[in-house]
Protein backbone atom coordinates (compact mmCIF):
# COMPACT_ATOMS: atom_id res chain seq x y z
CA UNK A 1 0.00 0.00 0.00
CA UNK A 2 1.33 3.33 -1.12
CA UNK A 3 2.27 6.32 1.96
CA UNK A 4 -0.02 9.02 2.90
CA UNK A 5 1.26 11.69 0.85
CA UNK A 6 3.18 14.58 3.33
CA UNK A 7 0.95 18.04 3.41
CA UNK A 8 4.49 19.37 3.62
CA UNK A 9 5.78 18.50 0.47
CA UNK A 10 2.17 19.07 -1.51
CA UNK A 11 2.86 22.39 -0.58
CA UNK A 12 6.41 22.52 -1.77
CA UNK A 13 5.71 20.83 -4.48
CA UNK A 14 2.74 22.92 -5.60
CA UNK A 15 4.47 25.95 -4.75
CA UNK A 16 8.21 25.77 -6.10
CA UNK A 17 7.31 24.25 -9.38
CA UNK A 18 5.19 26.99 -10.94
CA UNK A 19 7.32 29.24 -8.68
CA UNK A 20 10.80 27.58 -10.76
CA UNK A 21 8.77 27.65 -13.37
CA UNK A 22 8.21 31.36 -13.20
CA UNK A 23 11.70 31.91 -12.30
CA UNK A 24 13.59 30.12 -15.32
CA UNK A 25 11.20 32.13 -18.03
CA UNK A 26 11.77 35.28 -16.15
CA UNK A 27 15.48 34.83 -16.13
CA UNK A 28 15.63 33.70 -19.97
CA UNK A 29 13.45 36.70 -20.42
CA UNK A 30 16.22 38.96 -17.79
CA UNK A 31 18.94 37.73 -19.70
CA UNK A 32 17.43 38.72 -23.31
CA UNK A 33 16.88 41.78 -21.89
CA UNK A 34 19.92 42.17 -20.28
CA UNK A 35 21.90 41.51 -23.98
CA UNK A 36 19.31 44.29 -25.48
CA UNK A 37 20.66 46.39 -22.99
CA UNK A 38 24.73 45.56 -23.35
CA UNK A 39 24.47 45.78 -27.02
CA UNK A 40 22.54 49.17 -27.14
CA UNK A 41 25.46 50.37 -24.54
CA UNK A 42 28.28 48.62 -26.73
CA UNK A 43 26.76 49.52 -29.91
CA UNK A 44 27.31 53.69 -29.16
CA UNK A 45 30.88 52.58 -28.64
CA UNK A 46 30.99 51.12 -32.33
CA UNK A 47 29.09 54.45 -33.14
CA UNK A 48 31.87 56.07 -31.91
CA UNK A 49 34.97 53.85 -32.99
CA UNK A 50 33.22 54.42 -36.63
CA UNK A 51 32.94 58.46 -36.51
CA UNK A 52 36.68 58.44 -34.95
CA UNK A 53 37.30 57.03 -38.07
CA UNK A 54 35.23 59.14 -40.45
CA UNK A 55 36.99 61.40 -39.13
CA UNK A 56 40.39 60.75 -40.37
CA UNK A 57 39.19 60.41 -44.10
CA UNK A 58 39.85 63.17 -46.67
CA UNK A 59 38.44 62.49 -50.70
CA UNK A 60 40.15 64.28 -53.86
CA UNK A 61 37.23 63.97 -56.50
CA UNK A 62 33.57 64.81 -57.10
CA UNK A 63 30.87 62.31 -56.72
CA UNK A 64 31.30 59.68 -58.56
CA UNK A 65 34.78 60.29 -59.20
CA UNK A 66 35.74 60.71 -55.41
CA UNK A 67 38.63 58.90 -54.55
CA UNK A 68 38.66 58.64 -50.67
CA UNK A 69 42.03 58.26 -48.46
CA UNK A 70 42.46 57.52 -45.03
CA UNK A 71 45.35 57.50 -42.70
CA UNK A 72 43.54 55.29 -39.49
CA UNK A 73 46.10 54.01 -37.82
CA UNK A 74 45.24 50.81 -35.50
CA UNK A 75 46.09 51.95 -32.23
CA UNK A 76 43.26 54.86 -33.13
CA UNK A 77 40.81 51.39 -32.20
CA UNK A 78 42.79 50.78 -28.82
CA UNK A 79 40.93 53.43 -26.56
CA UNK A 80 37.33 51.25 -27.41
CA UNK A 81 39.04 48.38 -26.60
CA UNK A 82 37.85 47.12 -22.98
CA UNK A 83 40.52 45.16 -20.75
CA UNK A 84 41.67 43.70 -23.72
CA UNK A 85 38.62 41.28 -23.61
CA UNK A 86 37.56 42.14 -27.20
CA UNK A 87 39.21 43.21 -30.35
CA UNK A 88 37.72 46.00 -32.79
CA UNK A 89 38.31 45.50 -37.06
CA UNK A 90 37.31 48.21 -39.13
CA UNK A 91 37.11 48.46 -42.84
CA UNK A 92 36.20 51.71 -44.92
CA UNK A 93 34.61 50.98 -48.55
CA UNK A 94 32.85 53.76 -50.94
CA UNK A 95 29.63 52.97 -51.58
CA UNK A 96 30.44 50.45 -54.50
CA UNK A 97 32.43 48.58 -51.98
CA UNK A 98 35.87 49.53 -52.80
CA UNK A 99 38.53 48.77 -50.38
CA UNK A 100 39.82 52.25 -49.14
CA UNK A 101 41.29 50.97 -45.56
CA UNK A 102 41.10 47.91 -43.09
CA UNK A 103 40.59 44.64 -42.87
CA UNK A 104 40.11 43.48 -46.56
CA UNK A 105 38.18 40.19 -45.46
CA UNK A 106 35.84 42.03 -43.51
CA UNK A 107 32.88 41.15 -45.06
CA UNK A 108 31.17 43.77 -47.44
CA UNK A 109 27.82 46.06 -45.89
CA UNK A 110 24.93 44.86 -48.30
CA UNK A 111 22.15 46.04 -46.07
CA UNK A 112 20.37 49.10 -45.76
CA UNK A 113 19.92 52.23 -42.94
CA UNK A 114 16.66 51.90 -40.96
CA UNK A 115 14.33 54.02 -41.62
CA UNK A 116 14.85 55.23 -37.96
CA UNK A 117 18.12 55.03 -37.30
CA UNK A 118 18.78 54.71 -33.68
CA UNK A 119 21.51 57.32 -33.36
CA UNK A 120 21.37 60.55 -35.08
CA UNK A 121 23.70 59.11 -38.03
CA UNK A 122 23.29 57.34 -41.00
CA UNK A 123 24.05 54.41 -39.29
CA UNK A 124 22.94 50.09 -39.52
CA UNK A 125 24.29 47.48 -36.80
CA UNK A 126 24.20 44.29 -37.44
CA UNK A 127 25.29 40.74 -36.42
CA UNK A 128 27.92 38.80 -38.29
CA UNK A 129 31.08 36.39 -38.66
CA UNK A 130 34.88 37.24 -38.96
CA UNK A 131 37.52 35.06 -38.71
CA UNK A 132 35.42 31.92 -37.31
CA UNK A 133 33.57 34.35 -34.69
CA UNK A 134 30.90 35.91 -34.08
CA UNK A 135 31.02 39.87 -34.24
CA UNK A 136 28.76 43.02 -33.46
CA UNK A 137 29.48 45.24 -36.71
CA UNK A 138 28.31 48.84 -37.01
CA UNK A 139 28.36 50.44 -40.39
CA UNK A 140 28.07 54.36 -40.75
CA UNK A 141 27.51 56.34 -44.23
CA UNK A 142 29.65 59.16 -43.63
CA UNK A 143 29.68 62.03 -46.16
CA UNK A 144 32.78 63.18 -46.24
CA UNK A 145 34.18 66.90 -47.84
CA UNK A 146 37.05 68.66 -48.84
CA UNK A 147 38.43 71.49 -50.79
CA UNK A 148 39.35 69.14 -53.07
CA UNK A 149 36.19 67.03 -53.45
CA UNK A 150 33.26 65.53 -52.20
CA UNK A 151 32.05 61.64 -51.58
CA UNK A 152 30.46 59.27 -49.18
CA UNK A 153 32.45 56.50 -46.97
CA UNK A 154 30.80 53.39 -45.82
CA UNK A 155 32.64 52.71 -42.68
CA UNK A 156 32.17 49.61 -40.92
CA UNK A 157 33.69 48.86 -37.37
CA UNK A 158 33.19 45.03 -36.25
CA UNK A 159 33.74 44.18 -32.14
CA UNK A 160 33.73 40.59 -31.39
CA UNK A 161 31.36 39.48 -28.46
CA UNK A 162 33.77 38.29 -25.39
CA UNK A 163 32.81 41.50 -23.48
CA UNK A 164 28.94 41.41 -23.93
CA UNK A 165 28.97 37.90 -23.47
CA UNK A 166 31.17 38.66 -20.60
CA UNK A 167 28.70 40.47 -18.76
CA UNK A 168 25.68 38.95 -19.55
CA UNK A 169 26.97 35.75 -17.85
CA UNK A 170 28.13 38.34 -14.94
CA UNK A 171 24.15 39.23 -14.87
CA UNK A 172 23.11 36.02 -15.51
CA UNK A 173 25.04 34.31 -12.20
CA UNK A 174 23.69 37.39 -10.21
CA UNK A 175 19.75 36.80 -11.03
CA UNK A 176 20.04 33.15 -11.10
CA UNK A 177 21.51 33.76 -7.02
CA UNK A 178 18.82 35.91 -6.20
CA UNK A 179 16.36 33.86 -7.55
CA UNK A 180 17.77 30.95 -6.12
CA UNK A 181 17.98 32.43 -2.74
CA UNK A 182 14.32 33.36 -3.51
CA UNK A 183 13.43 29.92 -3.70
CA UNK A 184 15.26 28.95 -0.38
CA UNK A 185 13.47 31.27 1.42
CA UNK A 186 9.99 30.40 -0.27
CA UNK A 187 10.99 26.67 0.46
CA UNK A 188 11.76 27.72 4.14
CA UNK A 189 8.84 29.97 4.56
CA UNK A 190 6.58 27.20 3.21
CA UNK A 191 8.27 24.36 5.77
CA UNK A 192 7.72 26.67 8.95
CA UNK A 193 4.32 28.16 8.00
CA UNK A 194 3.00 24.25 7.44
CA UNK A 195 4.45 23.14 10.79
CA UNK A 196 2.94 26.12 12.17
CA UNK A 197 -0.11 25.48 10.88
CA UNK A 198 -0.02 21.71 11.43
CA UNK A 199 0.66 21.78 14.88
CA UNK A 200 -3.41 22.08 16.21
CA UNK A 201 -3.37 18.96 14.14
CA UNK A 202 -0.58 16.95 15.80
CA UNK A 203 -2.07 18.52 19.14
CA UNK A 204 -4.99 16.95 18.34
CA UNK A 205 -3.77 13.76 17.59
CA UNK A 206 -1.52 13.42 20.42
CA UNK A 207 -5.09 14.20 22.95
CA UNK A 208 -6.85 11.87 21.11
CA UNK A 209 -4.32 9.39 22.18
CA UNK A 210 -3.83 9.65 24.97
CA UNK A 211 -7.62 9.24 25.67
CA UNK A 212 -8.69 5.83 27.55
CA UNK A 213 -10.12 3.10 25.73
CA UNK A 214 -13.39 3.74 25.20
CA UNK A 215 -14.06 7.54 25.28
CA UNK A 216 -15.91 8.68 22.91
CA UNK A 217 -16.95 12.38 24.08
CA UNK A 218 -16.85 14.93 22.11
CA UNK A 219 -13.05 17.15 20.87
CA UNK A 220 -13.08 20.00 22.46
CA UNK A 221 -10.55 22.43 20.78
CA UNK A 222 -11.82 25.40 20.64
CA UNK A 223 -8.75 26.83 20.06
CA UNK A 224 -8.52 24.78 16.40
CA UNK A 225 -8.33 27.00 12.66
CA UNK A 226 -11.59 27.93 11.68
CA UNK A 227 -10.71 25.19 8.42
CA UNK A 228 -10.04 22.24 10.92
CA UNK A 229 -13.85 22.73 12.58
CA UNK A 230 -15.59 20.77 9.93
CA UNK A 231 -13.40 17.96 10.86
CA UNK A 232 -13.95 18.48 14.24
CA UNK A 233 -18.05 18.31 13.90
CA UNK A 234 -17.82 15.08 11.89
CA UNK A 235 -15.54 13.68 13.94
CA UNK A 236 -17.49 13.96 17.02
CA UNK A 237 -20.59 13.43 14.66
CA UNK A 238 -19.32 10.16 14.28
CA UNK A 239 -18.21 9.67 17.60
CA UNK A 240 -21.69 10.01 18.98
CA UNK A 241 -23.14 7.73 16.96
CA UNK A 242 -20.47 5.21 17.74
CA UNK A 243 -20.87 6.16 21.63
CA UNK A 244 -25.05 5.51 20.97
CA UNK A 245 -24.16 2.50 18.87
CA UNK A 246 -21.88 0.71 21.77
CA UNK A 247 -24.17 1.90 24.39
CA UNK A 248 -27.42 -0.08 22.16
CA UNK A 249 -24.71 -3.44 22.53
CA UNK A 250 -24.10 -2.96 25.97
CA UNK A 251 -27.67 -2.79 26.75
CA UNK A 252 -28.37 -5.59 24.46
CA UNK A 253 -25.83 -7.80 26.00
CA UNK A 254 -26.60 -7.21 28.99
CA UNK A 255 -30.81 -7.44 28.70
CA UNK A 256 -29.94 -10.82 26.75
CA UNK A 257 -28.03 -12.19 29.32
CA UNK A 258 -30.40 -11.24 32.23
CA UNK A 259 -33.40 -12.39 30.34
CA UNK A 260 -32.26 -15.69 28.95
CA UNK A 261 -31.01 -16.57 32.13
CA UNK A 262 -34.37 -17.31 33.68
CA UNK A 263 -35.64 -19.41 31.09
CA UNK A 264 -32.31 -21.77 31.28
CA UNK A 265 -32.81 -22.10 34.80
CA UNK A 266 -36.13 -23.10 34.45
CA UNK A 267 -35.73 -25.36 31.34
CA UNK A 268 -32.75 -27.02 33.34
CA UNK A 269 -35.20 -27.50 36.31
CA UNK A 270 -37.78 -28.86 34.46
CA UNK A 271 -35.22 -31.61 32.79
CA UNK A 272 -33.87 -32.20 36.03
CA UNK A 273 -37.34 -33.45 37.66
CA UNK A 274 -38.26 -35.32 34.33
CA UNK A 275 -35.34 -37.14 35.21
CA UNK A 276 -35.94 -37.56 38.58
CA UNK A 277 -39.30 -38.60 37.34
CA UNK A 278 -40.82 -36.13 39.82
CA UNK A 279 -43.34 -35.10 36.60
CA UNK A 280 -45.08 -37.88 34.19
CA UNK A 281 -43.30 -37.63 31.39
CA UNK A 282 -46.13 -36.15 28.79
CA UNK A 283 -46.86 -33.62 31.32
CA UNK A 284 -42.38 -32.60 31.83
CA UNK A 285 -42.42 -32.47 27.55
CA UNK A 286 -45.17 -30.59 27.06
CA UNK A 287 -43.59 -27.65 30.13
CA UNK A 288 -40.28 -28.20 28.65
CA UNK A 289 -42.06 -27.41 25.29
CA UNK A 290 -43.11 -24.22 26.27
CA UNK A 291 -40.15 -23.31 28.00
CA UNK A 292 -38.77 -23.32 24.53
CA UNK A 293 -41.25 -21.58 23.07
CA UNK A 294 -40.78 -18.65 25.53
CA UNK A 295 -37.15 -18.94 25.03
CA UNK A 296 -37.01 -18.86 21.10
CA UNK A 297 -39.78 -15.87 21.32
CA UNK A 298 -37.60 -13.52 23.22
CA UNK A 299 -34.14 -14.89 21.38
CA UNK A 300 -36.12 -13.85 18.26
CA UNK A 301 -37.41 -10.65 19.66
CA UNK A 302 -34.15 -9.52 21.31
CA UNK A 303 -32.30 -10.01 17.76
CA UNK A 304 -35.17 -8.16 16.36
CA UNK A 305 -34.77 -5.17 18.51
CA UNK A 306 -30.49 -5.40 17.55
CA UNK A 307 -31.79 -5.59 14.14
CA UNK A 308 -33.55 -2.44 14.15
CA UNK A 309 -30.53 -0.43 15.13
CA UNK A 310 -28.90 -1.67 12.28
CA UNK A 311 -31.12 -0.77 9.80
CA UNK A 312 -31.00 2.79 11.72
CA UNK A 313 -27.89 3.47 11.02
CA UNK A 314 -28.18 3.08 7.29
CA UNK A 315 -27.57 5.50 4.63
CA UNK A 316 -30.61 5.10 1.90
CA UNK A 317 -33.81 3.94 3.26
CA UNK A 318 -36.15 2.67 0.04
CA UNK A 319 -40.07 3.85 -0.14
CA UNK A 320 -42.13 1.13 1.02
CA UNK A 321 -46.08 0.92 0.88
CA UNK A 322 -47.25 0.75 4.04
CA UNK A 323 -50.64 -0.37 2.90
CA UNK A 324 -49.42 -3.83 0.86
CA UNK A 325 -47.43 -4.31 4.07
CA UNK A 326 -50.50 -4.32 6.75
CA UNK A 327 -52.58 -6.19 4.15
CA UNK A 328 -50.02 -8.98 3.54
CA UNK A 329 -49.32 -9.31 7.85
CA UNK A 330 -53.21 -9.16 7.55
CA UNK A 331 -53.79 -12.29 5.62
CA UNK A 332 -51.11 -13.84 7.56
CA UNK A 333 -52.61 -13.74 11.25
CA UNK A 334 -55.66 -14.28 9.82
CA UNK A 335 -56.02 -17.99 11.37
CA UNK A 336 -55.34 -16.38 14.80
CA UNK A 337 -58.42 -13.94 14.23
CA UNK A 338 -60.41 -16.73 13.23
CA UNK A 339 -59.14 -19.12 16.20
CA UNK A 340 -60.52 -15.73 18.29
CA UNK A 341 -63.72 -15.29 16.44
CA UNK A 342 -63.16 -11.87 16.46
CA UNK A 343 -65.25 -9.60 13.87
CA UNK A 344 -62.17 -8.23 11.74
CA UNK A 345 -62.42 -4.96 9.54
CA UNK A 346 -59.51 -3.54 7.37
CA UNK A 347 -59.52 -0.23 5.73
CA UNK A 348 -56.97 1.22 3.94
CA UNK A 349 -55.10 4.22 1.51
CA UNK A 350 -51.97 4.69 -0.57
CA UNK A 351 -49.88 4.88 2.05
CA UNK A 352 -46.08 5.30 1.05
CA UNK A 353 -43.18 5.84 3.95
CA UNK A 354 -39.41 6.02 3.70
CA UNK A 355 -38.63 2.39 5.48
CA UNK A 356 -37.21 -1.14 4.78
CA UNK A 357 -39.57 -3.45 4.15
CA UNK A 358 -38.65 -5.59 7.06
CA UNK A 359 -39.41 -2.64 9.72
CA UNK A 360 -43.63 -2.35 8.65
CA UNK A 361 -43.71 -5.82 8.73
CA UNK A 362 -42.30 -5.90 12.34
CA UNK A 363 -44.29 -3.16 13.24
CA UNK A 364 -47.69 -4.35 11.90
CA UNK A 365 -47.28 -7.79 13.37
CA UNK A 366 -46.73 -6.74 16.73
CA UNK A 367 -49.15 -4.66 16.80
CA UNK A 368 -51.76 -6.89 15.09
CA UNK A 369 -50.77 -10.02 17.09
CA UNK A 370 -50.96 -7.68 20.48
CA UNK A 371 -54.62 -6.24 19.86
CA UNK A 372 -55.24 -10.66 18.50
CA UNK A 373 -53.80 -12.05 22.15
CA UNK A 374 -55.51 -9.13 24.25
CA UNK A 375 -59.39 -9.06 22.27
CA UNK A 376 -61.71 -11.27 23.85
CA UNK A 377 -63.55 -13.78 21.56
CA UNK A 378 -66.53 -12.60 19.58
CA UNK A 379 -65.30 -8.97 20.19
CA UNK A 380 -64.56 -6.27 16.98
CA UNK A 381 -60.76 -5.62 16.07
CA UNK A 382 -60.56 -2.53 13.43
CA UNK A 383 -57.67 -1.60 11.35
CA UNK A 384 -57.42 1.90 9.58
CA UNK A 385 -54.96 3.72 7.75
CA UNK A 386 -55.60 7.00 6.57
CA UNK A 387 -53.55 9.73 4.91
CA UNK A 388 -53.84 13.07 7.20
CA UNK A 389 -52.42 16.64 6.05
CA UNK A 390 -51.54 16.10 2.49
CA UNK A 391 -53.30 19.58 2.26
CA UNK A 392 -52.22 20.42 5.57
CA UNK A 393 -49.58 19.87 8.51
CA UNK A 394 -47.05 17.18 7.70
CA UNK A 395 -48.12 14.64 5.23
CA UNK A 396 -48.63 11.51 7.88
CA UNK A 397 -49.87 8.27 7.65
CA UNK A 398 -52.04 7.17 10.52
CA UNK A 399 -52.21 3.64 11.42
CA UNK A 400 -54.70 3.07 13.93
CA UNK A 401 -55.52 -0.37 15.32
CA UNK A 402 -58.39 -0.95 17.89
CA UNK A 403 -59.43 -3.69 19.74
CA UNK A 404 -62.77 -4.30 22.10
CA UNK A 405 -60.44 -5.11 24.95
CA UNK A 406 -60.43 -4.07 28.42
CA UNK A 407 -58.08 -1.58 27.99
CA UNK A 408 -54.73 -0.62 30.40
CA UNK A 409 -54.41 1.62 33.40
CA UNK A 410 -52.59 4.46 32.73
CA UNK A 411 -49.59 3.74 35.21
CA UNK A 412 -49.02 0.51 32.83
CA UNK A 413 -49.63 2.46 29.60
CA UNK A 414 -46.52 4.20 30.77
CA UNK A 415 -44.32 1.45 31.18
CA UNK A 416 -45.39 -0.83 28.45
CA UNK A 417 -42.79 0.58 25.55
CA UNK A 418 -39.72 -0.19 27.98
CA UNK A 419 -37.69 -3.29 26.73
CA UNK A 420 -39.18 -6.58 29.12
CA UNK A 421 -42.35 -4.48 30.42
CA UNK A 422 -45.04 -7.09 29.87
CA UNK A 423 -48.60 -6.36 30.37
CA UNK A 424 -48.90 -10.43 31.32
CA UNK A 425 -45.14 -12.16 31.46
CA UNK A 426 -46.76 -15.36 31.43
CA UNK A 427 -47.93 -14.92 27.74
CA UNK A 428 -45.24 -12.13 26.62
CA UNK A 429 -41.79 -11.23 26.77
CA UNK A 430 -42.14 -7.80 27.21
CA UNK A 431 -40.20 -6.50 24.06
CA UNK A 432 -43.40 -6.67 20.80
CA UNK A 433 -43.82 -2.71 22.30
CA UNK A 434 -40.28 -2.13 22.63
CA UNK A 435 -39.88 -3.02 18.99
CA UNK A 436 -42.66 -1.15 17.79
CA UNK A 437 -41.22 1.66 19.54
CA UNK A 438 -37.41 1.42 17.93
CA UNK A 439 -39.27 1.10 14.30
CA UNK A 440 -41.13 4.33 14.86
CA UNK A 441 -38.88 6.26 16.72
CA UNK A 442 -36.22 5.14 13.49
CA UNK A 443 -38.59 6.06 10.94
CA UNK A 444 -39.47 9.52 12.66
CA UNK A 445 -42.85 8.56 13.61
CA UNK A 446 -45.00 8.02 17.00
CA UNK A 447 -46.45 5.38 18.86
CA UNK A 448 -49.27 5.68 21.42
CA UNK A 449 -51.62 3.77 23.30
CA UNK A 450 -55.40 5.07 24.34
CA UNK A 451 -58.21 3.44 25.74
CA UNK A 452 -61.15 3.98 23.54
CA UNK A 453 -63.80 5.48 26.21
CA UNK A 454 -67.74 6.34 26.11
CA UNK A 455 -68.09 8.16 29.17
CA UNK A 456 -66.84 6.46 32.10
CA UNK A 457 -66.74 3.14 30.16
CA UNK A 458 -63.90 1.37 28.39
CA UNK A 459 -64.75 0.29 24.86
CA UNK A 460 -61.22 -0.96 24.29
CA UNK A 461 -58.04 -0.05 23.27
CA UNK A 462 -56.32 2.30 20.48
CA UNK A 463 -52.48 1.13 19.16
CA UNK A 464 -52.06 4.64 17.17
CA UNK A 465 -49.14 4.95 14.81
CA UNK A 466 -47.69 8.35 13.17
CA UNK A 467 -45.31 8.16 9.98
CA UNK A 468 -44.16 10.42 7.85
CA UNK A 469 -45.73 10.16 4.53
CA UNK A 470 -43.68 9.99 1.14
CA UNK A 471 -44.42 11.25 -2.32
CA UNK A 472 -46.32 8.29 -4.64
CA UNK A 473 -43.54 9.09 -7.48
CA UNK A 474 -41.12 8.07 -5.32
CA UNK A 475 -42.02 4.18 -5.44
CA UNK A 476 -40.20 1.76 -7.69
CA UNK A 477 -41.97 0.18 -10.66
Amino acid sequence: MSRPRSLRRQLLVGILLPTLLFVAVNTYSLHRQALAALHTAYDRTLLASAKTISEQLDVRGWDELAELHATVPYAALEAFEADNQSRMFYRVSNLHGEMVSGFAELPVWRGAIPARPPYAALVDFYDDQFRGAPVRVAVLLQPVASSEGRGMAVVQVAETLELREAAALQILRTTLTRQALLLGLIALLVVLVVQRATRPVRQLSADLRARPEGDLAPIAAPAAPRELQPLIDATNAVMQRLSHLLAHQQRFVRDASHQLRTPLAVLKVQVQSALRGDTPAPQALHEIGDTVDRATQLANQMLALAKVEQLRQQGAVPVTRLDAVLREIALELSPLVAQGDLDFGIDTCAAPVHAHEWMLRELCRNLLHNAIRHAPPGTELAVALRADGRHGDGRHAILTIADGGPGIDDELAARLFQPFSAGDVRTGSGLGLAICREIVQALGGTIALANRREGARILGLDAVVRLPLAPLATIAP
